[in-house]
């Protein structure tokens, strides 16, 4: 599988670096309420086998965590880590050389941590049924329009095009997702 270059993996953590603060200026979260959903993003080379997926771009995984000298149930908390998919991505590019690297990653970087903030703010439960993470999809990928509409960025518009299928009408949707992957 392709696995992102050392240089791509910059301009990866630039744009998941963006659409950090682009995520928390738009829901207004002070750096204390960002902090409280535990999250990381992670590429090909960290990821673990049952982590990796064919078709979509990212996808999130909910993990159960617990501090390490904590013995109560209480003291446990959801981590998500967001899956970069290098493979899916590179292909993608290499189909669609006028898509640049940077405006996609931040473009699947904000979108996966709009799931995140809907999660940790219960808007929408994780495990929804299918036709729930349908509408979800379509939620979430107009937001993440609504956020990176107003960036002034070469490239984005080339993805905006590429992307607008993902924000067909919801009585247009028939596939059914098992994971939050986009």
């Amino acid at each position: 599988m392709n696995a992102f270059s050392p240089e791509q993996i910059i301009t990866v953590n630039q744009a998941a670096a963006m659409a950090e603060e682009l995520v928390s200026n738009h829901y207004k979260m002070s750096l204390t309420e960002w902090k409280r959903p535990r999250y990381d993003f992670k590429t090909l080379a960290d990821l673990e086998p049952e982590e990796i997926a064919d078709g979509p771009l990212a996808q999130i995984i909910r993990y159960e965590g617990k501090p390490k000298h904590a013995f109560l149930n209480s003291s446990t908390y959801d981590f998500y880590k967001i899956c970069f998919q290098d493979h899916a991505i590179v292909k993608l590019l290499a189909q669609n050389p006028s898509i640049m690297l940077f405006s996609l990653v931040l473009y699947i970087a904000t979108h996966e941590l709009i799931h995140i903030v809907r999660f940790s703010k219960f808007l929408q439960n994780f495990h929804a049924s299918p036709d729930e993470k349908q509408a979800e999809e379509k939620r979430v990928h107009d937001k993440t329009h609504e956020i990176l509409s107003d960036i002034k960025l070469s490239g984005m518009s080339e993805v905006f095009e590429f992307s607008k299928s993902w924000r067909i009408p919801l009585d247009s949707l028939t596939d059914s997702l098992e994971k939050y992957s986009g």
